[in-house]
């Protein structure tokens, strides 16, 4: 095999080893993590991609940052391809990349970006699952039962849906972040950023419910702050708190795709076919870029074009 032609990714992975360049990934994950305060999973992700990255170039032959060049990027995208990557899989490793040699450029160990002609795969855009205001009634109607797992999974739903909150914002939510007063949370998203989201009459019900009545009875309940927690009192995980809202759908008789974000999008949709200003929805769901938000306006333009097929004599 020659230096130039890719091997399988187990071969990048023990060519990394031998890479002189790897105390400048350790470097540059410790300044996402550190001053752009980037999350673990992300830094990890990017941790991954990069390893195979760097492993592919010292395969490649390439022992310092001024000898990358943009066939070198483009043909460790063309070997991530050849081994059945998805397009997203590509365009985010391609982003590390970039993300990577600016960070040595701005630390003067490269001169040059070899990413800088290099043009981001188009990507087709998937818009998000989403049930209709019945299904999420359905929902939280199959959480009726007078039982504590039922008025906790209740709750959850509940601000899962009232707040547009990420399943992990809404399972390491505090009894310290709530004002039941003011009708807010304060929810921590993506690098520990905080934001208080609105949380409607039904939803501060249902956690007044969980936490007054049921929450107190679990094992060491008083000594914790987080507010949603399992039948031994330990705080509940993103997997459990997913595996609870897929046993409602089931229970709800619910057949339509469910993914961990369902409710966010819907949260959201609703929003937006009912008028809300974009700019809102964004604030509140934590996105940074208002272009995040705008696929929910794609979602109603849907909706007005099936209307439009349905009644209009010409549809």
């Amino acid at each position: 095999m020659t230096p130039t032609e890719p091997t399988a990714s187990g071969g990048w992975l023990a060519a990394f080893a031998d890479c002189r360049l790897a105390p400048d990934l350790d470097d540059f994950l410790d300044a996402l993590r550190v001053e752009a305060g980037v999350s673990r999973n992300t830094t990890e992700a990017y941790r991954r991609d990069l390893t195979r990255f760097l492993g592919h170039m010292t395969e490649r032959g390439r022992a310092g940052w001024n000898d990358l060049g943009p066939r070198d990027i483009v043909a460790h995208l063309a070997a991530l391809r050849a081994t059945g990557a998805a397009e997203s899989s590509v365009a985010r490793c391609l982003a590390a990349v970039r993300m990577l040699l600016r960070h040595q450029i701005g630390e003067s160990r490269l001169s040059r970006d070899p990413c800088a002609l290099i043009s981001a795969p188009v990507l087709a855009r998937h818009l998000p699952s989403t049930l209709t205001i019945d299904q999420v009634e359905a929902l939280l109607s199959a959480a009726a039962q007078p039982t504590w797992i039922d008025a906790r999974d209740r709750a959850l739903v509940e601000v899962l849906y009232a707040t547009g909150a990420r399943v992990s914002e809404a399972i390491g939510l505090r009894t310290d972040a709530l004002e039941p007063g003011l009708g807010v949370l304060r929810l921590f998203g993506k690098g520990g950023k905080a934001r208080i989201v609105p949380m409607g009459g039904r939803a501060a019900e249902a956690l007044g419910t969980w936490l007054e009545t049921w929450r107190p009875s679990l094992p060491g309940a008083r000594g914790r702050p987080e507010v949603f927690l399992s039948r031994t009192g330990r705080p509940m995980d993103r997997t459990a708190a997913w595996r609870r809202i897929k046993t409602l759908a089931l229970r709800a008789g619910i057949e339509a795709e469910l993914s961990p974000h369902t409710l966010r999008h819907s949260f959201a949709s609703h929003l937006v076919s009912g008028g809300a200003d974009l700019r809102a929805v964004q604030e509140m769901l934590g996105h940074a870029s208002i272009r995040t938000t705008e696929v929910y306006t794609h979602l109603d333009a849907d909706q007005v074009r099936s209307v439009h097929r349905l009644f209009h004599p010409r549809g």
